[in-house]
């Protein structure tokens, strides 16, 4: 499978959750095109924009909202290829800045694209046998749905 995986991060913990991410994508024998929307855009995608599976993750700005560059990232692939059906959110955030507030950037991803995948939510930086294990969970969920809805019938398939 053809996977996208874009995202912004300030400080590096989004991008230490995309790494891992990636590398369990990679280990299951997926081909990942991997995109820092801080410095790239949709055009430094293998192969063109179209892919299988869109990973995107992104830090949380001021009050819950999505960094400029994630924004700007979304806008070309929206442009690019519509609001893919198979598109799964990550993102890290902090508590401490209100619960209200917490991975909001994950949240308005989700929301904009209509995901039925569930999001990955980080408190800060991935540490921890905990936070490895909810990666991977993750991971292993999305690709496990992805794979299901791409081997299904359609004529069989009923949501």
């Amino acid at each position: 499978m053809r996977i996208l995986l874009a995202f912004c991060s300030l400080s590096g913990n989004t991008r230490d959750v995309a790494r891992a991410i990636r590398a369990r994508c990679e280990a299951a024998g997926h081909a990942v095109t991997w995109i820092e929307a801080d410095v790239q855009t949709l055009a430094a995608a293998t192969g063109g924009p179209e892919h299988d599976l869109y990973l995107l993750g992104a830090w949380t700005d001021n009050a819950g909202r999505t960094p400029p560059e994630m924004k700007r990232f979304i806008a070309e692939l929206v442009e690019a290829v519509g609001k893919p059906e198979r598109l799964a959110v990550f993102g890290t955030g902090e508590t401490q800045w209100g619960e209200e507030y917490y991975c909001g950037a994950v949240r308005r991803m989700a929301a904009f694209f209509g995901t039925g995948y569930p999001r990955l939510e980080i408190e800060q930086m991935p540490h921890g046998e905990r936070d490895a294990r909810a990666i991977d969970r993750w991971t292993d969920h999305v690709l496990t749905h992805t794979e299901t809805l791409r081997n299904a019938d359609p004529a069989r398939f009923i949501a």
